[in-house]
């Protein structure tokens, strides 16, 4: 494929029909209503000079390049701010609006370095190719000291880790200011000065990296010229040719140009007609994909007959051989329930398909869990209970016809930067904010945004906090009746259950700590300020009542008929890039995939008959199953897919007794994690960047992830699978993942109208894609729910067991920060380092002075299970007794603190409340070996 030049209308386009007909240079064209007449232009196949326009901003008519003649109009109006009228006769091209341009281009030239030759914008600079446009061939005034004062000695600011801003090139234009304020929402960047000292400037005069530039892209990808560049594009030259694929990220799904020269990455380049970000970015997908060709990859496979061996790097049949003979001799030696696999939220749908199918077709059990067991297990409980359907309800676009935003146990800001961005331009056209969170996220109040409301409740006491919620729509008559008589069942004795006196937020003030006013005030404003959409977290379901508040939010949701059409619902914010698929593909031990549970004799005839093999009945192991069964000898070896489960689960004291108890241990990644420390083979993964197959997203968005550059390990990742299955003497076969995802569409319905041939053509489906729905199902629940009524269910707050004591009196809950993904693995790799080097403990400053701890001092962090060391940092973001910390470092190791309690139905970790106490550490003991995580009981 050559470079993909995606066409640029200047103006964004305006909804509504197209009712308007305009003359363009004769070319009659039909366009919405306050459609600019630069945008009809170019709908007519006719391009008008710019420079300061760009199709995602809206028009600000300073470069005047853009000017064109209009009957009837005096002068020669911007075209970029003139909307089209009925009728109008536009000429764009003519000996005085040429002469004009000219003009205009004189000055720019006057004052910019004439280095085309050499300058890394070479061929992709929008100045250079309005000089070729409007005819320029001399510049009356001179150029660069010739021409008087001028700019050509600013400096260049390399600060940021990943882009120049070389302010000699600069023309003012403000595109760079205005995708900072309207695309991404931080208002980093203002232009500074008046008239000729008019320069673009990051916060107050500091650097880029001082600023408050969060690097999400969008000012680069905005400038016109070479003054805002990537560093990659100015080391390696201009990309030649593009791959379209998505970001293997968090769960927003993010399309990207990825911009090559032959087959070394350029640059990474959103996509605008990716259906989940629409051309914008953050800095992990714009610029963290470097971990791909990182020195620590594993490229080979590697064995060892025991975790205190020396690993040795075999060939690919030696590895398969030996896993598959070592799978057999366990099995065969404590039976056919002894062996299990993990899948990855990390890999396509189609790998993780082959996975689950390797353990029900061949070792010939249920025994497979997922990540999303530590993570959004009880979002498919609860959502499943009420609605009938374990996903979220609504496409990331309906978030723009929202009144009323609920965010609960989120901070999308940091952990889905690019649909948080969208959340806070509709925040600023007038949405009102509800904020549930114990933490002062960025939403509490940032530029131009600030919550109507920010519930700062006790960690752990979300079901009582929505409970009151409900209580209050319900006593004070904000039940949308007509919705619910006609949509749902159960009400009757929901109504009673929450209309008790015990749920009223004068009744749980005590509990969560929250004024009751204030819970009234909120709940007030989302039953009746119009379209209430919730979203959610992980800050909602990793709890011990993390299935009850999902239902409970769904309750709320149908008790106020926010369910069913754009601009409501119930959205889950999905953390990793294809948790949603790998749940869908059939990832729990109950469940086939699609959701449907192997006790179900039909569904199970489906799979038997294509996979020839009878499959059991019975549910497998959960991960918690699996890590008790190794330590009390039952459970035997594990395949674990691409998750650093020894990083990233809790209690990790209890994860190192179970992986150190296997027989055998395989992990499959991309590089030695944490788990690899404990395996006996390593099957080296592949990249995004290497992968064939498909992504789905928070949205139920299937997105195709195609390959930039071939495997650098030979395979790809579902092939490994196969062959192992096939070394264990069942017969799995597929020439490419085109033909895994046929075999889902096949058997899944949810899928039956998705294909890559189909996905090619149209971009990305979500699902139920279906006869009824062939072109996917944006939003659920629009005239029926998937059960078919919607059902309120009861749900009884229950106190967490794990709370403060006089011992451990602080709580800790835990969370991620913008730079950083996950465990790390990828983008500790990375550049992304220079912002967040290690993982912080957050302490107010009322804890931290009673403690004698000053900002910026190490600490002991403790729990009844384990310590670590932290460097605190003083905030007024937690409450008084509250601290919070990131867990992306494993030097910090903050699971060792985390606790076995979890979530009731699913087994979800308890990672959000744990008692600790914090320390001051003294200097004298401030080592590397002393911050080593070091769990209860570990002779350190």
């Amino acid at each position: 494929m050559s470079l993909l030049k995606e066409p640029d209308f200047g103006t964004p386009a305006r909804p509504g029909e197209a009712t308007v007909e305009v003359l363009v240079d004769g070319v009659a064209v039909q366009v919405p209503p306050g459609t600019s007449v630069m945008r009809a232009a170019k709908e007519a196949g006719i391009d008008v000079p710019k420079l300061c326009a760009t199709d995602n901003l809206e028009a600000f008519g300073s470069c005047r390049l853009c000017v064109v003649e209009i009957d009837g109009m005096r002068g020669t109006p911007a075209s970029c701010t003139t909307p089209v009228a009925p009728g109008m006769v536009v000429r764009t091209q003519n000996e005085k609006l040429g002469k004009l341009r000219r003009g205009v281009m004189e000055l720019y030239i006057s004052d910019h370095p004439l280095d085309c030759l050499t300058c890394s914008a070479n061929g992709d600079c929008e100045l250079q190719d309005m000089a070729g446009v409007t005819g320029l061939r001399e510049v009356r005034y001179g150029s660069g000291v010739e021409a008087g004062a001028n700019h050509m000695s600013e400096p260049t600011d390399s600060s940021n880790p990943y882009f120049d801003f070389e302010a000699s090139k600069c023309i003012a234009c403000s595109r760079c200011v205005r995708a900072c304020d309207e695309v991404q929402g931080t208002l980093a960047l203002t232009i500074e000065g008046r008239g000729f000292d008019s320069k673009v400037a990051a916060g107050a005069g500091g650097s880029f990296f001082e600023s408050d530039c969060v690097s999400c892209g969008a000012c680069v990808q905005a400038c016109p010229t070479a003054t805002l560049q990537e560093k990659s594009v100015i080391e390696l030259g201009m990309p030649t040719r593009s791959v379209i694929t998505t970001c293997a990220y968090c769960g927003v799904g993010c399309s990207f140009k990825a911009e090559l020269r032959g087959d070394e990455l350029v640059r990474m380049v959103p996509y605008k007609n990716g259906g989940a970000n629409e051309g914008h970015s953050c800095v992990k997908g714009r610029f963290a994909s470097g971990y791909a060709s990182h020195p620590d990859r594993v490229l080979e496979p590697m064995v060892r007959d025991s975790i205190a061996d020396e690993w040795r790097k075999v060939s690919w049949d030696e590895a398969i051989g030996f896993t598959a003979r070592r799978l057999r001799e366990i099995q065969a030696q404590y039976g056919q329930g002894s062996i299990g696999a993990i899948t990855s939220s990390r890999t396509t749908n189609e790998e993780v398909y082959t996975v689950q199918k390797m353990v029900r077709a061949v070792f010939g059990n249920n025994n497979v869990d997922t990540c999303a067991r530590v993570c959004h297990s009880p979002t498919g409980y609860g959502l499943k209970q009420t609605f009938g359907e374990s996903a979220g309800t609504q496409d990331f676009k309906s978030v723009d016809e929202a009144d009323v935003i609920l965010v609960i146990g989120a901070n999308p800001t940091d952990a889905h930067p690019v649909f948080g961005s969208r959340m806070k331009k509709r925040i600023r056209q007038g949405a009102r904010l509800i904020v549930i969170d114990p933490r002062k996220t960025d939403l509490v109040r940032s530029p131009h945004i600030e919550a109507a409301h920010h519930l700062s409740l006790a960690p752990g006491t979300n079901v009582a906090m929505i409970n009151a919620i409900a209580h209050v729509v319900v006593t004070e008559g904000l039940v949308d009746r007509a919705f619910v008589a006609d949509r749902c069942e159960d009400f009757a004795t929901w109504e009673t259950f929450i209309s008790d006196p015990l749920h009223s937020p004068e009744a749980v003030e005590e509990i969560t700590g929250v004024p009751a006013s204030e819970v009234r005030a909120a709940a007030r404003l989302y039953a009746t300020g119009g379209n209430g959409a919730i979203y959610y977290g992980l800050g909602v379901t990793e709890h011990s009542q993390g299935s009850t508040m999902v239902m409970g939010m769904a309750n709320l949701a149908m008790a106020t008929g926010n369910i069913g059409r754009r601009g409501v619902g119930v959205n889950p914010l999905r953390g990793q890039n294809n948790v949603q698929g790998s749940c869908d593909m059939g990832s729990f031990p109950h469940e086939l995939p699609g959701y449907r549970h192997v006790s179900d004799d039909g569904v199970r005839e489906v799979y038997e008959k294509l996979w020839g093999t009878p499959l059991l009945n019975e549910p497998g192991l959960r991960i918690p199953n699996m890590f008790d069964s190794a330590i009390d000898g039952s459970f035997k070896a594990l395949f674990v897919q691409g998750e650093d489960i020894a990083q990233s689960d809790p209690n990790t004291q209890h994860v190192f007794a179970a992986l150190g108890a296997l027989d055998l241990l395989v992990v499959q990644d991309l590089f030695v994690n944490e788990t690899a420390k404990f395996a006996h083979v390593l099957l080296p993964g592949t990249s995004f960047l290497e992968k064939d197959g498909t992504f789905t997203n928070a949205e139920r968005r299937i997105n195709r992830v195609r390959p930039v550059m071939a495997p650098q390990t030979g395979k790809q990742e579902w092939e490994i699978v196969c062959e192992i299955a096939q070394a264990m003497g069942y017969p799995m076969h597929y020439n490419s993942a085109a033909e895994i995802m046929a075999e889902i569409a096949l058997t899944t319905p949810t899928f039956m109208g998705v294909s890559f041939e189909r996905l090619d053509q149209v971009g990305s489906i979500q699902w139920p894609c279906n006869v009824e729905h062939p072109d996917g199902t944006p939003i659920m629940h629009e005239e029926s729910f998937t059960r078919g009524k919607g059902r309120f269910m009861e749900t009884v707050y229950v106190p967490t067991s794990e709370r403060s004591t006089r011992k451990y009196p602080l709580i800790l809950t835990t969370g991620r920060i913008l730079s950083q993904y996950n465990v790390g693995a990828q983008t500790r790799r990375t550049a992304n380092v220079a912002w967040h080097p290690e993982d912080i403990l957050e302490l107010h400053p009322h804890d931290a002075e009673v403690r004698g701890i000053e900002d910026g001092d190490t600490v002991a962090l403790s729990s009844r299970v384990g310590r670590t060391t932290l460097r605190a940092r003083l905030s007024d973001r937690m409450p008084v007794g509250v601290c919070y910390t990131t867990f992306h470092h494993p030097v910090t190791g903050a699971n060792v603190i985390t606790t076995d309690n979890s979530d009731w139905a699913t087994n979800c970790p308890e990672y959000k409340v744990t008692a600790v106490q914090v320390d001051l550490l003294p200097t004298s003991v401030v080592s590397e070996e002393a911050r080593e995580p070091v769990v209860a009981g570990d002779p350190r």
